[in-house]
């Protein structure tokens, strides 16, 4: 075999291993249920980043009143803008504007969380074709809080 062929073998060969060993940005598109599993979470495309919105509820209607009025929807009501307070839980945008960082880890994002009504920081990393880790933070992922979301 001519030294070029053996060269061109071995760097498509580097190539191929590289590309199935590694995750593809892909990979986190889709359905995640939430730790806990009292909610899900559809992972998209947004432009160039990811986004997710709440797509599924364990109950997506009140069950106690000192939250909501008894079998009504479930609301955004803590939103500190009272124009969103009457979005439903439902389809609420959670997770904004992650980008893309190598080839696992999403950064830069926002998230929502609708049970206090306030935003974050946030950051992903896929640890696993089956988990993904959520970050939020305020200033520094330091001081923060980390959840792991399953398929």
């Amino acid at each position: 075999m001519k030294p070029c062929a053996i060269l061109t073998l071995l760097i498509l060969l580097l190539l191929t291993s590289a590309a199935f060993g590694a995750a593809a940005p892909h990979d986190i598109l889709g359905v995640w249920k939430t730790a806990g599993g009292d909610s899900r979470v559809e992972l998209y495309t947004c432009g160039s980043a990811v986004c997710g919105k709440i797509v599924w509820l364990k109950e997506p209607r009140y069950i106690n009143g000192n939250d909501g009025p008894l079998d009504t929807t479930k609301l955004d009501w803590k939103n500190p803008q009272s124009s969103l307070r009457n979005r439903p839980i439902l389809g609420l945008p959670v997770m904004l504007g992650l980008k893309p960082k190598g080839v696992k880890r999403w950064v830069n994002g926002a998230c929502y969380n609708p049970e206090t009504g306030k935003t974050y920081k946030c950051k992903m990393q896929l640890n696993s074709k089956n988990q993904l880790e959520v970050r939020g933070f305020i200033g520094f992922s330091l001081f923060g809080r980390t959840l792991l979301m399953n398929r």
